[in-house]
């Protein structure tokens, strides 16, 4: 059985240089009936357990290490006995949140994590967070992009670890050069796909000037 895409919401706070803010966030399982990859495990293990079910989860992947994505995989990765994934460059991120606790295993560019047959293509894409990553499903025509690219543009790059012409420079080369009708899910809110989004681009460069 081909792997598919399930999808759920978590709601909790999001904190960073002393503010918080109230958000909902999109967990994504990627999988079939035997195993799963988590990618973002926001706020709610046990949310994420019932989703999971009986499977193997083989990996739980962070796009990047700001709490919202990343508060729950500790005790997710203590249920399941699966690694946790991260970017090394996020680590100071990381460290606000689990400061006793370390990622298991390094995400670099390049690198592919498969599940259920099906290739996860690791995508270094900084720019929101030094470490932020997205990772490309060719046969899902799927990217799950974190907080990099929303539908109507770049993630945010107002706080700390983050900047504007970094995070552009990212999408252009590594995100808007996939397929048009690679669909992109997101960290939060709705999908878009890449052929959306791509007319966009000079606008984005331009706000950055």
């Amino acid at each position: 059985m081909a792997a598919r895409v399930e999808h759920l919401e978590t709601s909790g706070v999001f904190t960073l240089d002393g503010g918080s803010w109230e958000v909902d966030n999109n967990v994504w399982l990627v999988g079939d009936d035997q195993a799963v990859v988590v990618i973002d495990p926001a706020h709610d293990a046990e949310a994420i357990l019932r989703a999971v079910g009986g499977r193997e989860v083989t990996a739980v992947v962070c796009t990047h290490a700001h709490n919202d994505h990343v508060n729950a995989a500790p005790e997710l990765a203590e249920r399941t006995g699966a690694p946790i994934l991260l970017h090394p460059d996020d680590v100071p991120l990381w460290q606000q949140t689990h400061p006793h606790r370390k990622p298991d295993r390094d995400l670099a560019h390049g690198m592919v994590l498969t599940v259920a047959g099906t290739e996860l293509h690791v995508l270094h894409t900084p720019g929101h967070a030094p470490g932020a990553v997205c990772l490309y499903a060719p046969a899902l025509a799927t990217v799950f992009t974190g907080d990099t690219l929303f539908a109507g543009g770049p993630g945010a790059t107002g706080r700390s670890f983050s900047d504007f012409p970094t995070i552009v420079r990212s999408i252009a080369d590594r995100l808007l050069t996939l397929p048009p009708d690679t669909l992109v899910r997101t960290g939060h809110g709705g999908t878009t796909t890449i052929g959306a989004e791509a007319p966009h681009l000079q606008e984005w460069i331009a706000r950055g000037h």
